[in-house]
């Protein structure tokens, strides 16, 4: 086949060179559907045919593109080849986008198939060169900080949709159960460069020049106490050969991203990635929980019965979420994080939904009020006061002498919600519960192919170019899962 003949395969030469009317070759789906019918140095190319079998399920047809007629007559370069070339270097393995520029002049059966504008060349093999039809490496950055998250949601969303319908085919039921969890980012700035001398490294207030766009976050705390049987005091603090406050490690701090992702497990298969979202680091984790569970719904069309989280989400509102008045058997399973007292775990309520004091009986609800600086839901929370002095004295005294009987009785301050009973009175020890606990582990192998990927010390100064980075690595996790289910590869314990 001559390269004339494989250049005007899918559109005259002339409309390669038409400025006025740039060219719209086939998108990649129509590319795989039609595999037959690829341009020899196309189909004879093995790294072309990974490729296109790779990321040709997608939707490429109906992608959000911009206009590509600017007003000067130039063709600009479509976002979808953009993106496919963007999935293609994190698949590769490619550091810059230095490297895929590289990558792709050395490989124009993927120029050709990723769909950049062409520049006709007679003295090219293919009919194109490719080296003049690429962007050049800064423009490939530009783009990435430019082009709109929403279209990268679009292939997300797209290949949450497949993964669905491959499995109901299967017979195999996914999304019921959810867990939840987030990523730290550590920022490409030198104030993360333990060899560099910074002066105030983590003073929030001095934002680092080499990345407008990082918060300082703590990525962990080791600052809870051994958790002490039911009745028992904590421990005081030692006399002897006591820790410094400024030598004990409370956390590791960093400038940088959060990346929180909601997950689904599929038995055999692995799991993927139903919803993600990149916000600054100095975010907390609950704040990620109602924008993904709103694009889990939607991408579901359901709400999961089960839900599973580290206790950084143990909130009222993560229970009272889940909970459902037809289905008693839907709930959160998250860990009791101690708030409030080591001793409030052992809260009991009435069958009336009112707490227990500590001489065992229900306290009635003296006033409600709307509490909107506690949590970040605005909600409804009660006093709680001693039955013994309200609504009217009984005349009876403190049957265990409680220490605040002196000081008009025990009083409890807490949200009126059915989550915040459900959080007290979650069976942690039941079977049930620990079934869907351990479905938390998906997040954790979802996080461990990410960093593989390169999530977490991304080579980017810019938040906009990080959040897109980020929604094509799961992209592209779940590209990989799609794939090993239609070649029935069953994933490996």
């Amino acid at each position: 086949m001559t390269s004339s003949a494989i250049l005007t395969r899918f559109l005259p030469l002339s409309n390669w060179l038409r400025p006025n009317k740039p060219p719209k070759p086939p998108d990649l789906h129509t590319l795989w559907l039609r595999a037959n019918r690829l341009p020899r140095f196309v189909a004879e190319a093995p790294v072309a045919r990974r490729i296109l079998n790779l990321l040709g399920p997608l939707d490429w047809a109906s992608f959000p593109e911009r206009n590509l007629v600017r007003n000067w007559g130039q063709t600009a370069v479509p976002y979808a080849a953009f993106a496919a070339a963007c999935l293609l270097k994190l698949n590769e393995g490619l550091d810059s986008m230095g490297d895929l520029r590289q990558y792709l002049v050395e490989h124009p059966s993927l120029v050709w198939l990723c769909g950049f504008p062409l520049v006709a060349s007679r003295h090219a093999p293919h009919g194109f060169d490719a080296e003049a039809s690429l962007p050049t490496q800064r423009h490939l950055t530009r783009m990435l900080r430019e082009i709109p998250n929403a279209a990268l949601q679009f292939l997300l969303e797209d290949i949450i949709r497949l993964i669905l319908a491959e499995l109901r085919m299967l017979g195999v039921a996914a999304g019921e159960c959810v867990s939840l969890d987030t990523k730290h980012i550590i920022a490409w700035v030198k104030e993360n460069n333990p060899k560099t001398y910074v002066e105030d490294r983590f003073d929030k207030t001095r934002q680092p020049t080499g990345d407008p766009d990082c918060r300082l976050g703590c990525k962990r705390r080791h600052n809870r106490q051994a958790q002490q049987p039911l009745g028992q005091d904590p421990p005081i603090t030692p006399t002897r050969n006591p820790v410094p406050a400024s030598k004990l490690k409370v956390g590791e701090f960093y400038w940088g991203y959060g990346s929180g992702i909601i997950v689904a497990k599929v038995p055999t298969w692995g799991e993927f990635v139903l919803a993600e979202l990149t916000q600054p680091f100095d975010q907390a984790d609950v704040s990620y929980f109602f924008p993904l569970m709103a694009q889990v719904e939607q991408r579901l069309g359901f709400r999961p019965r089960f839900g599973t989280f580290d206790a950084a989400f143990d909130a009222w509102y993560v229970y009272a979420y889940f909970y459902r008045q037809d289905d008693p058997n839907a709930f959160a399973a998250v860990p009791f994080s101690e708030k409030g007292g080591y001793k409030a775990k052992s809260r009991q309520f009435s069958p009336e939904g009112l707490p227990y004091c500590a001489a065992g009986k229900p306290m009635p609800l003296k006033f409600t009020y709307t509490d909107r600086s506690t949590t970040i839901v605005e909600h409804e929370r009660g006093k709680y006061v001693c039955p013994l002095l309200h609504p009217q004295p009984t005349g009876e005294t403190c049957p265990v002498n409680h220490k605040n009987w002196a000081k008009k009785g025990c009083t409890v301050m807490m949200p009126t919600s059915i989550g915040a009973r459900l959080r007290y009175t979650l069976d942690r020890d039941s079977q049930a519960y620990k079934d869907v606990y351990k479905q938390r582990t998906a997040t954790e192998r979802i996080n461990s192919q990410a960093v593989e990927l390169g999530i977490e010390r991304p080579h980017i100064r810019n938040g906009r170019a990080i959040a897109n980075i980020n929604t094509l690595i799961y992209t592209l996790i779940n590209l990989r899962l799609l794939q090993r289910i239609r070649q029935r590869q069953p994933a490996s314990e």
